[in-house]
């Protein structure tokens, strides 16, 4: 996930009625929706996108109130990368950027691994970025964010190998045959996975194929999957394990977080990948949320997949709200990051969680959903707001 909208197939749920009303932090609108449209005392029907309409604490006629979230107080120093591995995790994580490492504050915490011993980089590995034409590569961004993780002592997450999004159009508008397509896909996982395998001692984790799937479970439509059908999934996973036999190899998307078309679609292809003797170490759950509308199935789909053997990680976490920030909303967005991060803790096989950046400062939500940030538990000001703290309590 990146630069792009994440579509709302999971907005549909967590909603419960009162004489008529929807309760708070229900649904009360929105395209298609045949509810309730009123909420109960004490909340305003918030329009949070085209499809989603939600009940939020607050009245029509007076402004909600705000809060300064620099005054939050953390409920542990200790860090959540070293709560994470002392309650048994490989790490707590972020995600960075590199237009964000000219800022030394940023810098200085994103280094602090009693926060954060895992890093991803949000766009310096993707094709665009390392193979904009075809045979010639370049690391230069990404190595800036590897070389930071070694220097750091962080775990690496390498992201992405093959994803639909932010092609070089010599990939996206390419007329390939199959043979042709698949050494594309080929000399690119290779290269780039190899590249790092070499540099960077402690790269872990590679999505290797990112959001293969529709929301409605179909196979998404894009060059790889005109082309060769879902064999695509397996020429990258084979070409990654070639080139790193000791990293990890993920599958990662969106919206399969709850139960549902979408999660059972990747749960099936995962099985049939076993089966076939294909290289599949894990899945990402990206975690794009909405304050109030955390999917209450997360544990359980995160089970089922730990029950073919596999890992699976909390890889781009954030959980944004409609703007401006309120008390109730960031006491609301505490509950939801614990009872996320909770999930993870509750599944042996949950290795990890990594926030998608962890200040809002640099988060991509403002720019992606018109009126909505305020997504990450720092804000942007890098003081901590009550998210951390949520967090913290999952943690301990």
């Amino acid at each position: 996930m990146a630069k792009l909208s994440t579509p709302f197939a999971f907005l549909a749920g967590l909603v419960s009625y009162a004489l008529g009303q929807a309760q708070e932090w229900g649904q009360c609108g929105g395209t298609g929706w045949t509810g309730a449209t009123t909420c109960v005392t004490g909340t305003v029907c918030v329009v949070v996108n085209p499809y989603y309409s939600q009940c939020q604490p607050g009245t029509t006629t007076s402004a909600p109130s705000t809060t300064t979230t620099s005054s939050t107080t953390p409920s542990s120093t200790a860090g959540l990368n070293t709560l994470a591995k002392a309650a048994g995790k490989l790490y707590f994580g972020s995600a960075t950027d590199n237009p964000e490492l000219s800022d030394s504050a940023y810098v200085k915490i994103l280094s602090n691994v009693k926060e954060f011993g895992q890093i991803t980089p949000g766009n310096s590995m993707k094709w665009d970025a390392t193979e904009p034409t075809r045979g010639t590569f370049t690391f230069t961004n990404g190595d800036v964010v590897a070389n930071l993780a070694k220097a750091n002592g962080q775990l690496l997450r390498g992201h992405n190998c093959v994803w639909h999004n932010q092609l070089p159009s010599w990939v996206s508008n390419g007329q390939f045959t199959a043979a042709d397509l698949t050494s594309v896909i080929q000399n690119h996982c290779s290269t780039v996975v190899s590249h790092y395998k070499g540099q960077i001692l402690r790269s872990y984790s590679w999505d290797v194929v990112n959001e293969p799937f529709n929301d409605d479970g179909t196979w998404r439509s894009d060059v790889f999957y005109n082309t060769l059908n879902s064999s695509y999934v397996s020429i990258a996973l084979k070409a990654a394990r070639a080139a790193d036999p000791n990293a990890k190899l993920y599958i990662n998307d969106y919206n399969i977080e709850n139960s549902g078309a979408k999660a059972t679609a990747m749960l099936n292809l995962v099985k049939q990948l076993i089966a076939d003797g294909v290289p599949i170490d894990g899945v990402g759950f990206q975690s794009h949320f909405i304050v109030g509308s955390v999917p209450t199935s997360f544990q359980t789909v995160l089970e089922q997949f730990a029950a073919l053997g596999l890992e699976v990680a909390i890889t781009e976490l954030d959980i944004r709200m409609t703007l401006p920030e309120t008390d109730a909303l960031l006491a609301q967005q505490a509950k939801d990051y614990e009872s996320v991060v909770q999930a993870c803790m509750n599944v042996e096989k949950c290795v990890g969680i990594t926030i998608w950046d962890y200040t809002d400062k640099y988060s991509w939500v403002p720019s992606t959903f018109s009126g909505q940030g305020a997504a990450l538990p720092w804000d942007s000001n890098l003081a901590i707001k009550p998210a951390y703290n949520g967090i913290v309590a999952a943690l301990s």
